[in-house]
């Protein structure tokens, strides 16, 4: 039997369990997409890696696709989600990370949420850039 190009093959669903499994990280590209091919410098970095680990000391839950999760959890799921972004040169500053990574899911778009001990819930979004306020508000002038 002789194989069929790639290309038939994919438009019958032969690969379909492939993109299925890729299509989290296909959104993500899309999302990240202005920023491709650019590391982000080195004060973006730190930035971004202080917000993720304010939220893994925080207490609080992080809601992601209906689902809670305490701060540990939520804390390497972030880390591993920049990470990837990272090493497919798709990471931005820090307000980039915040609105495309850290604010909604990449595989189903739902927006996360944080809920912290004796606070309101709110949008991960909005509570990220509080917490980047707080933190380039302490951050010695430059």
């Amino acid at each position: 039997m002789a194989r069929r190009p790639a290309c038939e093959r994919a438009a019958s669903g032969g690969f379909a369990a492939a993109a299925a499994s890729a299509r989290p990280y296909r959104l993500l590209v899309a999302a990240l997409a202005p920023q491709a091919h650019a590391r982000p410098p080195a004060a973006a970095d730190a930035e971004i890696g202080a917000l993720i680990a304010q939220l893994g000391q925080s207490g609080c839950r992080f809601q992601r696709n209906g689902r809670w999760h305490d701060a540990a959890a939520a804390q390497a799921h972030l880390q591993r989600k920049y990470e990837w972004a990272r090493e497919h040169e798709m990471a931005g500053d820090a307000e980039a990370f915040i609105e495309q990574a850290a604010s909604r899911s990449s595989f189903s778009g739902r927006a996360y949420r944080v809920a912290c001990p004796g606070r309101p819930e709110v949008d991960a979004g909005a509570w990220f850039r509080e917490r980047l306020h707080v933190l380039r508000a302490a951050a010695p002038a430059r």
